[in-house]
């Protein structure tokens, strides 16, 4: 791996190494990819203004994240099916986390179980992302299962009523390869476990939501989910002011900045570009995360220096699982984290603290000038 210096490389490597199927699952957006372009275009647009002679010799990334110290100001988002880029899948994912010292994301669409990950890295700061089955005693079992199995918190993702058209999926008729399944919900019928095995007119994936998740998901859910779990709650998919003041109203431990990796609605802003007035709107009554379009260290600081507590990218670790598992994974957070290091010494500051909203704005500020 030693020609691979950063997160494009891997992800070149990716697209030549990953079957049709699943490469188009895990790079497509929805529609027309407005958002999608929108998501790397609005951090290209940001620029960095580094402060001189501040003595970087001693640098520290490590945070705080729901309370746990993490070594670093970012992680790894919750994606679906990640054995389709590697056999080990969430297990070599989860492995390579715990090793840098972040926070990971299982999804609830995983191709490995709740408690298999949680085995696989005891030691990882591990959260649980959750979607909301019609079904209301499944969800309940899955939270559960996660709070048996020593999850620190319930990611709500709340963008997915139903799923974005995904164009790629639907005439390519996307499905899971056969010998994997969803296994979080083994032992709980075909339609569950197997459901997205195959497809009758698109993909296979809108069709098992369309037929398990809850429509009819509404904030009165947050207070149903606070009802039976003491876990602190994450509400993803936030980009309004309005919904992450209803989310501190009603509880939640962190707004989740997120257009879904550009996945549900086309034409949303860039996380990026919706985390400023979520900061402001939260006053820091709770925690803020991001994720979106994240590939570099310099990008991580921009949104650090928005307001966001920490960066969460999928895509990326992807990337590298595809690549060569655990190993990859790990490289690709190694770049990460040396590229915000570099930035952060190149900029002026040796801890997080010391990176501030005066350090990044929109390339419209030298225009006027």
């Amino acid at each position: 791996m030693s020609n691979l210096v950063c997160v494009d490389d891997f992800a070149r490597e990716a697209h030549s190494i990953l079957p049709r199927n699943a490469l188009d699952y895990y790079r497509s957006g929805a529609d027309g990819e407005v958002t999608l372009s929108l998501n790397k275009e609005a951090l290209r647009r940001l620029r960095i203004r580094p402060r001189m002679l501040r003595d970087v010799e001693h640098r520290s990334t490590e945070t705080s994240a729901l309370g746990a110290r993490v070594a670093v100001p970012f992680g790894v988002s919750p994606t679906a099916m990640q054995r389709m880029a590697h056999p080990d899948g969430e297990v070599a994912n989860v492995r390579a986390v715990s090793k840098l010292g972040g926070v990971y994301i299982l999804s609830t669409l995983a191709t490995t179980s709740i408690e298999e990950v949680a085995r696989a890295a005891p030691e990882c700061t591990r959260w649980f992302q959750l979607y909301i089955y019609k079904d209301r005693k499944i969800t309940e079992q899955l939270v559960r299962r996660a709070e048996r199995a020593g999850y620190k918190a319930l990611v709500l993702t709340v963008d997915a009523p139903v799923f974005g058209l995904r164009r790629a999926d639907a005439r390519h008729k996307f499905t899971l390869p056969s010998h994997l399944q969803l296994a979080n919900f083994v032992g709980l019928g075909e339609d569950k476990t197997n459901g997205v095995a195959s497809a009758e007119s698109g993909s296979a994936l809108n069709e098992y939501v369309a037929k398990l998740f809850d429509a009819s998901l509404s904030w009165r859910d947050i207070d149903w989910l606070k009802s039976f779990t003491s876990l602190p709650i994450v509400l993803k998919g936030v980009l309004t002011r309005e919904d992450a003041i209803l989310g501190v109203e009603h509880g939640v431990a962190a707004i989740f900045v997120s257009n879904h990796g550009a996945r549900q609605l086309d034409y949303t802003p860039a996380a990026i570009e919706a985390l400023p007035e979520i900061t402001a709107a939260v006053k820091g009554r709770c925690q803020v995360f991001v994720d979106g379009g994240f590939s570099n260290g310099a990008d991580i600081f921009k949104a650090l220096a928005l307001g966001a507590d920490m960066v969460f990218v999928g895509r990326p670790a992807l990337w590298g699982l595809t690549h060569s598992g655990q190993a990859g994974v790990e490289k690709v957070l190694g770049i990460l984290k040396e590229e915000l290091d570099r930035t952060m010494a190149l900029a002026g500051c040796t801890n997080l603290k010391q990176i501030d909203k005066s350090m990044v704005v929109h390339e419209s500020f030298y225009h006027k000038l």
